[in-house]
């Protein structure tokens, strides 16, 4: 996934997704490795009331790593690494 310094920019203030489709939040920030000139990450805002809010315990954000971006676009799609609960 290849990512132009113009469209960097516009990352900011994406809406974030899962790979099952579950809402995360926004992108608040990009971590760049300058030396590599690499990205290494992503920090989401998450969204109150999201799955990802009850995982993380109220927090304001978390960072994601490059590994776990599966696509940047319209939206900002991560990978889903926490298996829900299945209710009986």
């Amino acid at each position: 996934m290849a990512i132009t310094v113009k469209e960097l920019s516009e990352v900011f203030g994406k809406d974030v997704f899962t790979t099952k489709g579950f809402y995360a939040g926004k992108v608040k920030d990009v971590e760049l490795d300058l030396n590599k000139f690499k990205i290494r990450g992503m920090t989401i805002e998450v969204a109150r009331g999201t799955f990802l809010d009850k995982l993380i315990g109220g927090k304001k954000g978390i960072k994601v790593p490059y590994d776990l971006i599966q696509a940047v676009g319209d939206i900002v799609l991560i990978k889903h690494v926490i298996e829900e609960p299945v209710e009986e």
